[in-house]
């Protein structure tokens, strides 16, 4: 059966369709054309985008702001955004719980949290994604005492392969609920939920450079050594940044690096400079040690609300890969790490990020069952343009293997269906609830069959 036309679909459904539609993630690393593109605004239009691809037998997959730096919402079929459902359905203040639609963008969720007193208690680095995207990935931020950001969810409302609108908590069909906090987008189209939230607050954070080896040497203590922290390591140097926020009443301030430093040069100087070290690799360490001495040599401080302290500026197009081990083995993890680059001669970009998450029983979650160390590698592409990355990925990603590494869901990695199986002890579980609710695969897709439910899959 070809390509499914415009002009065959009902009045409703044309218009919310769109034809001639390339997707194509932020990092512009992977990209498809559907297709047709749906824009639903109510759930019942999402029934009649699932039905119509179940009846055409045509995959389906959603997708919100494409930030997933992989394939994970690529479909030749049909694709479906639900943006336009973004509506505020539900505020609990006494008990600090909001329900929403789940296409609402997290900068909007915040908008609408603090009109109502309360903020979300932890973030990751970025607001653009929607708030299903955020919740299908088991998206962290950092925290000791902080899960992934699925651990906030207390139901979910979503549309099945066969068009049933399905409420899920802990209370009303529990397995799937289990399996929806971190769906990947393989169970259906999630349309509703309800999030736990607490009263608005600010936030302190106070980033300070340190010495990496002595970071190394006191693990334990600069994991807790504030409500959130992270550290960030300079590659090629002993140098890095501990970043330390905690609740605070104070007046909103900064100090550091003027606005000028912070966006001329600290941007477009450095994505410049960048784009010359694609011709002279061996510029890269020398580079590094300029930004840091420049950038974040002194200590830089701010007092905001939570999220404008939580989000940092990604920059620009990069390839990354971020996975996540037991914290206790991660010290051991970047002293190899430090190694494999220096031994193979690599000459890589900084930052190392490293964010600190408490364990978790969401089914699919990374930091399930453990205190986690999320540990991200990032190689940027200034302009757009393509950089050697596949051996320092091999490298990293070879050596998070020996510690039982478990990759983020949103990125791209090199995990097949067999590892991801003995990683996750709820794997199996998962699988079992997909198969029930999606038993023709409507929403699998290259990056699922490649990782998840392999052709052989035994259901």
């Amino acid at each position: 059966m070809g390509p499914y036309q415009i002009e065959q679909l009902d009045s409703e459904l044309q218009q919310i369709a769109v034809d001639n539609f390339t997707f194509q993630n932020w990092s512009k690393t992977f990209k498809c054309t559907p297709e047709l593109l749906f824009t639903p605004v109510t759930e019942s239009q999402v029934q009649k985008v699932i039905l119509l691809a179940k009846k055409l037998n045509k995959p389906l997959k959603a997708f919100g702001s494409g930030h997933s730096p992989s394939d994970l919402a690529c479909s030749p079929g049909f694709m479906i955004n639900i943006d336009k459902m973004d509506r505020l359905l539900k505020v609990d203040s006494k008990n600090h719980t909001v329900t929403v639609e789940a296409g609402m963008s997290l900068h909007t969720l915040h908008k609408v949290l603090r009109e109502n007193g309360l903020a979300l208690s932890n973030l990751g680095s970025i607001s653009d994604q929607s708030i299903a995207g955020v919740m299908a990935t088991a998206t962290h931020g950092t925290g000791a005492h902080f899960a992934c950001l699925s651990t906030l969810i207390l139901d979910i409302t979503l549309i099945t392969a066969d068009g049933s609108i399905l409420y899920c908590s802990p209370k009303e069909n529990q397995e799937v609920f289990e399996a929806a906090r971190c769906s990947l987008g393989a169970l259906g189209i999630i349309t509703r939920m309800t999030l736990q939230a607490e009263p608005d607050f600010r936030l302190e954070a106070i980033q300070k450079p340190y010495k990496f080896s002595d970071v190394l040497n006191d693990w334990d203590a600069v994991i807790h050594s504030a409500e959130h922290a992270r550290v960030w390591w300079y590659p090629h140097t002993d140098d890095c940044v501990v970043w330390r926020a905690n609740r605070t009443t104070k007046e909103i301030s900064r100090k550091g690096p003027t606005f000028i430093m912070e966006n001329w040069y600290g941007f477009h100087a450095y994505q410049a400079m960048l784009n010359i070290t694609r011709y002279s690799t061996s510029l890269i360490p020398y580079l590094t040690k300029i930004m840091f001495k420049t950038l974040h040599s002194k200590p830089v401080e701010v007092v905001d609300v939570s999220n404008k302290v939580f989000n940092f500026d990604c920059l620009f197009p990069q390839y990354v890969n971020e996975w996540a081990i037991d914290w206790k083995d991660a010290p051991d993890m970047l002293r190899r790490l430090d190694k494999f680059i220096t031994e193979n001669d690599l000459k890589v970009h900084f930052p190392v990020e490293i964010r600190f998450v408490d364990e978790d029983d969401v089914w699919l979650s990374p930091a399930y069952g453990r205190k986690t160390c999320y540990i991200g590698v990032i190689m940027y592409r200034p302009y757009g343009k393509a950089v050697p990355y596949k051996k320092y990925w091999k490298g990293y990603e070879d050596l998070m293997r020996e510690y039982n590494g478990r990759p983020h869901w949103a990125k791209a990695h090199g995990q097949t269906r067999q590892n991801l199986e003995a990683s996750y002890p709820k794997f199996h579980d998962f699988l079992r609830v997909r198969q029930q609710l999606d038993p023709n695969g409507m929403f699998l897709n290259d990056y699922l069959k490649r990782h998840v439910v392999s052709n052989d899959a035994k259901l």
